[in-house]
């Protein structure tokens, strides 16, 4: 096993800037989205089901800032605006009715005003995704 490692990182160093390569490719990676884009981690509520066992209301959203100055705020308060979103996530899906779908447009709502409450203005549009009772 180790004879493995030594002779892989034999032929890494004879090739010259092999490093510097391996890590360029890291870099340029495309980002999904745009450039206006900042996607937010998916977000996950658990929901009582009608026979009494838990189900899960999972979200997938993101911010859309055109703003260059705002997209930069959003990155930094980035992890207080998931706070708020799993707040009200966790909120909606306490109240959901049994059987009853989620309601998307209630939801992009919600979490546009917490989105607007944390940046303490306007400017980042909520996309959602995906809205999924399981």
């Amino acid at each position: 096993m180790r004879r493995r490692l030594f002779l892989a990182l034999v032929a890494l160093a004879a090739v010259p800037g092999a490093w510097a390569h391996a890590s360029e490719g890291k870099d340029k990676k495309k980002k999904a989205g745009g450039d206006s884009y900042i996607p937010i981690q998916t977000i996950t509520a658990y929901t009582i089901r009608p026979n009494g066992r838990r189900g899960v209301l999972t979200v997938e959203c993101g911010l859309d800032v055109p703003d260059a100055k705002l997209r930069d705020r959003v990155e930094l308060v980035l992890p207080r605006i998931r706070a708020a979103f799993v707040q009200a996530v966790q909120v909606y899906a306490g109240g959901l009715p049994d059987r009853a779908p989620p309601n998307p447009q209630f939801l992009t709502r919600t979490l546009q005003h917490a989105t607007d409450q944390t940046l303490g203005r306007p400017g980042a549009r909520v996309l959602l995704g995906a809205v999924i009772v399981n």
